[in-house]
């Protein structure tokens, strides 16, 4: 097949070459962008009478009607043109004749291809943004069901204080807000118009690059040719945005996985979002929950793989380049299939209240209220702290928790010590006393889970 540059050649490209090079296979889901971005082009060159309006005219309604067959299912994609571009420049040319060759007028697949990847990323980056918030207010509703529910709080995977639920589950609301705000700042730098910038230099003829940028609603025109067709800062950025948001997924589903074990018990999730095994029939497994902290791992290398694609390369476009679009397509496609199932799977997971507030009573979970009781009598924090591990350090020698001791036992630690300390030793005291601002206490969480209310409305 003659190729659309294969005028200074006298050979056919090899065949394997053709395999290799071509990109048609994954880059043809940018139909649709490159569609758009033809077609305000294509307007652009009528207003400043760089080609017909006629042709014009006959350019947008050629690609209208490759639009219509590409999205029926009709249009037959061709390898041997390599990419998606070259593609759809030929169906017009064979459904127009030559007034499709005028398209590519002060234009080349460098910043075309530039165009078509942040037309795509603007789009998927607002789906995305819509999904997060879709997942939070999926948790603020889980919140709601348990308002006071408490459960012990961990550090280093060690019971630490009790806290309730509803805090706890708010904890991923606030990340999932920075990512919210991560990919919406990182809208930016999508929004900006590389088409114009041709290969790498610009053009002689008189094209008006802001009012393509307005028909496309791009933001900004990029200022540097060079840059125009050699950036993918915008493409890491969303990678960046997507490994950040596939962390908290994957450490929301890690913690899914864990509560549901016979060793914590915390939790049950819905024989809808478990599995069993093939050779043992007891078993329920959380394989949703696994996948999304597997799938994790991937997304986090297609950001690496981005990264040292561009690392070497010299200015400007190189073909290289081709490989960024698989990284991102796939980060794209499992970043938003993660939050999709997740959102789906966290309404039907049961908390076992009991369970969760008999764990945060166990461990001495309570041991910092009697150290801040000891502040509140005027003993300095570092003694409070020491004397409270004595008490602990007793109660593991006698087998007791802090609420069985007597006040003597107590008094023998510190005078300090007076027949109110008990108060300050149950689980729920415990958690209603911390009231600082973003603390446990039901009436800070009832706060936390109003705002949140309002800021997803």
């Amino acid at each position: 097949m003659k190729k659309p540059w294969g005028g200074r050649f006298t050979e056919k490209t090899s065949e394997i070459v053709e395999a290799f090079t071509e990109s048609i296979s994954y880059d043809r889901r940018l139909w649709r962008y490159d569609i758009e971005g033809s077609i305000a082009h294509a307007t652009m060159l009528a207003k400043q009478g760089i080609i017909p309006r006629k042709d014009a005219a006959a350019i947008v309604r050629g690609l209208k009607e490759i639009a219509s067959e590409i999205g029926s299912g009709r249009f037959r994609f061709n390898p041997a043109l390599e990419d998606v571009h070259m593609n759809i420049e030929a169906a017009l040319v064979r459904k127009i004749g030559a007034a499709g060759r005028r398209l590519h007028t002060a234009r080349s697949r460098n910043d075309q291809v530039a165009l078509d990847l942040r037309l795509y990323l603007r789009d998927e980056t607002e789906h995305i943004i819509s999904s997060i918030k879709g997942l939070q207010k999926t948790l603020v509703k889980v919140c709601g069901r348990y308002p006071r529910t408490i459960m012990p709080g961990y550090t280093h995977t060690q019971r630490a204080q009790p806290v309730l639920l509803a805090h706890h589950l708010l904890a991923y609301a606030e990340m999932f807000q920075r990512d919210r705000e991560r990919f919406a700042d990182s809208l930016a730098r999508i929004n900006v118009l590389p088409l114009g910038a041709c290969a790498m230099a610009g053009t002689s003829l008189p094209i008006d690059r802001h009012y393509v940028a307005k028909l496309l609603g791009f933001r900004l025109v990029a200022s540097n040719s060079i840059d125009a067709v050699s950036d993918r800062d915008f493409a890491l950025e969303f990678l960046s945005c997507a490994s950040i948001a596939m962390m908290h997924l994957s450490r929301l589903a890690e913690e899914l996985v864990l509560w549901s074990t016979e060793e914590f018990g915390l939790i049950e999730i819905s024989d809808r979002y478990t599995t069993g095994s093939s050779i043992m029939p007891q078993k329920k497994n959380p394989d949703v929950a696994e996948l999304i902290r597997g799938k994790t791992g991937k997304v986090y290398g297609n950001l690496v793989s981005l990264l040292a694609l561009m690392k070497g390369l010299p200015l400007s476009y190189n073909r290289d380049m081709q490989e960024d679009k698989p990284s991102v397509f796939d980060a794209a496609d499992t970043l938003k299939s993660c939050l999709n199932i997740m959102q789906a799977m966290l309404p039907e997971v049961r908390f076992n209240a009991d369970r969760m507030e008999a764990t945060a009573d166990k461990g001495y979970s309570t041991a910092t209220d009697l150290a801040e009781y000891l502040v509140r009598k005027g003993v300095p924090f570092r003694e409070a702290h020491e004397i409270t591990g004595k008490v602990v350090l007793h109660c593991i020698s006698q087998k007791k928790g802090l609420q069985s001791l007597e006040l003597k036992e107590l008094r023998s630690f510190s005078s300090h010590f007076g027949k109110d300390v008990f108060a300050s030793l149950g689980v729920a005291q415990s958690v209603s006393s911390r009231r600082s601002y973003g603390g446990t206490a039901p009436a800070e969480v009832k706060k936390q889970i109003a705002r949140f209310r309002k800021l997803l409305s």
